[in-house]
């Protein structure tokens, strides 16, 4: 491996941390919400640390940056940015102890939502802001934005992009990985700008549209509001947000290519189909087991379904309900929208409706090869026959899973929760999703997790978003052999 440009990345990444921080200082400033200081301190620590790193690490013109330095880059930076990102919280007061500052940075970087504050309103402006800002920054990806940024650096964007992507299929819109990032970043801001504009226009403040966009097109679900969306209880903002989350949990490739004119590109898209398709039978199916159960109302109870569904499937974790109130059936649904997750390419999590697609494929395959031995038989994809290499990847990537989940659950069972409680928080933080039931249900938080649950709840949350391969290459003894 080439170390010293592996540093010198993450010695980038820490810059470009340390200079972002400085929208929640000016924020601070002008609110003079009393963490001026704290944040000012925190810019001169990341500037520090970035270029101690660059200082100590040499830029060799002839290295190339090959797929195992690739993981190394991603994992890495992002274990780093976790790190950097925790420093305002901690130099600012508000939050107290490295594990609960790196619990809500990683929870923020990874998009999974998950928080360990009580009173998020209490908190400085700024700080709102900058768990916004992380949330976002982490949505398409600290690295894919480097790429994006930083030309420069000369080394294989291409190995960082599959290790930061890492769906079965990567879309490369442009001959160049670098300008498919800037294209797929280009996408993610004017949408994020759109809704800022639409939740603006309909009477929310300025501040809270900035942040809630700045969490739904990351599919993040940090609210500047305690209750979440649920605080508005306005219908229409309720409707705005179900839209962009949608757009959010949609591969952005299908967006830059409806934005070039095809605008039958969701219908034409198989796996588009099948995610519109679940999500529309999921909502039905919740509306109407809650309808006259716990809503009088018709268009209450779809209102509500709607949201809940829509945030569960695409990971995004905001509520406007206490779904934990809700008929087991309706929370069944939920828990099924969690695990299925949105489309790859999108910015959700989950084991993501692509790969349950091909499974669904392949296990009909052998069904239909036992009945008829001798044939024939491809995958397929729309047009296109999926490589055999593609499908083991997916089956291995799926049995990971399961039994990283089981073994989470069990440790996290072992330290004193309740069955549901271990079950969900894991797959609420494996699949980057957030809220869940029990003791991390939709109005309760973390902070109750004891000391080791966090930590492995941390694990989880960067497992589920670099999506396991990345992160458990660094743990196999043959990665550092020569």
């Amino acid at each position: 491996m080439h170390l010293n440009i592996i540093f010198r990345f993450v010695g980038i990444l820490v810059l470009f941390l340390g200079v972002s921080m400085s929208a929640p200082l000016m924020v601070s400033i002008i609110m003079a919400d009393g963490a001026s200081w704290g944040i000012f301190y925190s810019i001169l620590l990341s500037l520090a640390i970035g270029v101690l790193l660059l200082l100590v690490t040499q830029k060799d013109p002839d290295s190339h940056l090959n797929h195992r330095d690739g993981v190394a880059v991603v994992t890495l930076g992002w274990v780093a940015a976790g790190l950097v990102g925790a420093i305002p919280f901690l130099f600012t007061g508000a939050i107290s102890g490295l594990t609960d500052a790196y619990f809500e940075t990683m929870s923020g970087f990874t998009t999974t939502g998950a928080t360990i504050l009580r009173d998020i309103e209490g908190l400085p402006r700024s700080i709102v802001l900058w768990r916004s800002i992380i949330q976002w920054f982490g949505g398409m990806g600290i690295i894919v934005l480097s790429i994006a940024i930083l030309p420069f650096l000369g080394v294989g964007g291409m190995q960082l992009y599959k290790a930061e992507v890492p769906s079965p299929v990567v879309d490369k819109l442009k001959p160049r990985i670098s300008d498919t990032a800037k294209m797929l970043w280009k996408v993610y801001l004017s949408i994020t700008f759109l809704q800022v504009i639409l939740l603006f226009a309909g009477g929310m403040s300025l501040f809270d549209a900035v942040n809630h966009a700045f969490c739904t097109m990351p599919t993040g679900g940090f609210s500047p509001k305690n209750s979440s969306i649920a605080y508005y209880n306005n219908s229409y903002f309720d409707g705005v947000i179900i839209i962009f989350m949608l757009l959010a949990g949609i591969n952005f490739s299908l967006h830059y290519r409806l934005i070039k004119g095809e605008f039958t590109i969701f219908g034409k898209d198989p796996e588009c189909r099948f995610f519109l398709i679940i999500v529309a039978v999921f909502i039905t199916m919740v509306t109407l087991n809650i309808y006259g159960v716990v809503y009088d109302s018709f268009t209450t109870a779809f209102r509500f379904a709607a949201f809940q569904v829509v945030s569960i499937i695409t990971t995004t974790g905001f509520v406007t309900a206490d779904f934990e109130a809700w008929p087991i059936l309706s929370q069944s649904i939920l828990i099924v929208c969690m695990f299925l997750g949105s489309m790859a390419g999108s910015t959700g999590g989950g084991i993501k409706t692509l790969r349950v697609i091909l499974l669904i494929k392949h296990g009909y395959r052998e069904i239909f090869r036992i009945i008829h031995p001798h044939a024939v038989t491809t995958v397929k994809m729309g047009r296109r026959v999926v490589p055999p290499e593609i499908l083991g990847s997916i089956w291995g990537f799926f049995i990971l899973y399961l039994i990283l989940f089981v073994i989470s659950s069990l440790i996290m069972a072992s330290i004193g929760l309740d069955m549901i409680s271990s079950f969900i928080s894991v797959a609420a933080c494996i699949f980057n999703v957030g809220p869940g039931l029990g003791i991390v249900g939709p109005m309760d938080n973390y902070q109750v997790i004891p000391f080791t649950g966090k930590w492995v709840l941390i694990f989880c949350m960067l497992l589920g978003r670099l999506e396991i391969y990345t992160v458990i290459v660094l743990l196999m003894p043959e990665y550092w052999r020569k």
